[in-house]
């Protein structure tokens, strides 16, 4: 696949929401001109925009990554602590060098990774984390897992990132660490974080799961902050099932790391902490390893086609993309996200949108329905008698008053995705069908009420 280099200026240009010339300065088509929009909706017995063609699959496959596991699996080193030079430790040698890092520890999963780094830090029970509450349970899960306490802020409606506003405002005598994500694998506004953390003296933890290569001010996401935690579960962009990393440059705080995530044990073999056995497995890297040759192409496909995708959908007012903050180099794009704005669509919800979408051959979904600020696990600490030890009876109920996130709501109830990983690798043909389908459904958008 030969791709032409993304030129940066282009990419803000075009994929950032709020650049009114972008498409007359780089000359993107408005229309794909594959469809006429003015037919009956598809839901309604019309015909669909697209219609028995296939996406390129996910997770990718090809006989490097087959012969990457078959090595492995051959070799009899099934675990890395049968060998210093085998699967995992060359994976970590060659991601640390991908993401522009001196070091990497790889782990189980995300979840795992971020945990590790939590626990690397010295936090424990009795201190605070601040977090998101538009992510995967894994964020605050790591949290939980040391026995801290998930401070939730709200987020920035239309980037779908963590708002430093309202994070800096929940900062109390107990925090001892942020954790902003970077979602649908685009940078947060880390800058701001940065200073925040720097000002109240508390580390900052990048949450770059969803964000391989992803770059900010021109440096890897995961890379700028002490700390930096990645996923490779199934739908990301470089994927092995499940498994994580953590990256960073402070080789004391990464030797901590990697104490803790081999069950205590450090790399000079002695039992220094408790910490859990979060190690990733040797066929897991070797999948990763036989992936990452193609990594940066396929990373570069995602962004052309986004920005492209990004362009023709200037002629929605209704399906707004993902605000980019300035400094934002390029995504992962992970999730191709939008806002679905039912003004637009004659105050018709989201559901029949949706509806009328797949109907046209272009699949589009929430991310998630219920921020974590409204799921049971809040009553369930609040209640829990670890927590009750920990926190006193105050804290505890201005910990269960503030879970308040009124633009989080708004963004659960606007958002719609698509599951990019695979779709975005596709060709402009691909494109120009997620175009039309939503041009065709917002210009019949009369016809959605009796979807």
């Amino acid at each position: 696949m030969k791709t032409n280099n993304l030129n940066r200026r282009r990419f803000i240009a075009v994929a950032s929401v709020g650049s009114a010339a972008a498409v007359a300065s780089h000359s993107l088509p408005l229309r794909g001109g594959s469809t006429a929009t003015t037919k009956k909706l598809a839901v309604l017995g019309g015909d669909p925009v697209r219609k028995n063609r296939t996406w390129p699959s996910w997770p990718y496959v090809d006989d490097k990554v087959m012969e990457s596991v078959a090595k492995t699996t051959r070799s009899g080193i099934w675990c890395r602590i049968q060998s210093a030079t085998g699967t995992v430790p060359t994976f970590e040698k060659a991601y640390a060098e991908l993401m522009g890092t001196k070091f990497c520890v790889a782990t189980g999963s995300g979840t795992q990774a971020l945990h590790t780094c939590v626990e690397a830090l010295g936090i424990g029970a009795g201190d605070e984390v601040i977090t998101s509450p538009y992510t995967d349970p894994g964020t605050i899960a790591s949290i939980l897992a040391a026995r801290a306490l998930p401070v939730l802020a709200d987020l920035d409606p239309e980037s779908f990132q963590l708002d430093p506003d309202d994070v800096e405002r929940r900062i109390t005598e107990n925090t001892r660490a942020l954790m902003p994500v970077h979602m649908m694998g685009q940078p947060c506004h880390l800058e701001r974080f940065l200073e925040i953390g720097r000002k109240h003296n508390l580390t900052v933890i990048e949450d770059a799961c969803q964000a391989h290569l992803s770059e900010y001010q021109g440096k890897k996401l995961g890379s700028i902050a002490p700390l930096g935690c990645f996923s490779f579960q199934t739908s990301k962009t470089i994927a092995c099932g499940e498994g994580g990393a953590v990256i960073g440059d402070d080789e004391a705080l990464m030797d901590k790391v990697y104490t803790v995530h081999n069950h205590g044990t450090s790399r000079r073999g002695k039992t220094e902490v408790i910490g859990p056995k979060y190690r990733m497995n040797e066929l897991e890297a070797a999948l990763l390893l036989g992936q990452l040759d193609g990594v940066k192409e396929r990373f570069q496909r995602r962004n052309e086609n986004a920005a492209y995708l990004t362009s023709r959908l200037k002629g929605c007012p209704g399906l707004v993309p993902q605000k980019l903050y300035p400094g934002t180099t390029s995504g992962s794009f992970y999730l191709y996200a939008m806002r679905y704005r039912k003004e637009h669509f004659n105050n018709v919800d989201r559901a029949r949108f949706l509806k009328a979408m797949a109907a046209e051959g272009v699949p589009l979904s929430p991310y998630i329905t219920i921020g974590l600020h409204r799921e049971p696990w809040v009553d369930h600490i609040v209640q829990s008698r670890v927590y009750r030890k920990t926190f006193s009876e105050r804290r505890l109920k201005e910990f269960r008053d503030a879970m308040s996130c009124p633009r989080c709501d708004q963004v659960c109830e606007e958002m719609a995705m698509i599951w990019a990983s695979g779709p975005l690798l596709g060709t402009r043909a691909d494109m120009d069908d997620i175009a039309d389908a939503v041009l065709k459904v917002y210009e019949n958008r009369d016809q959605l009420a009796s979807v």
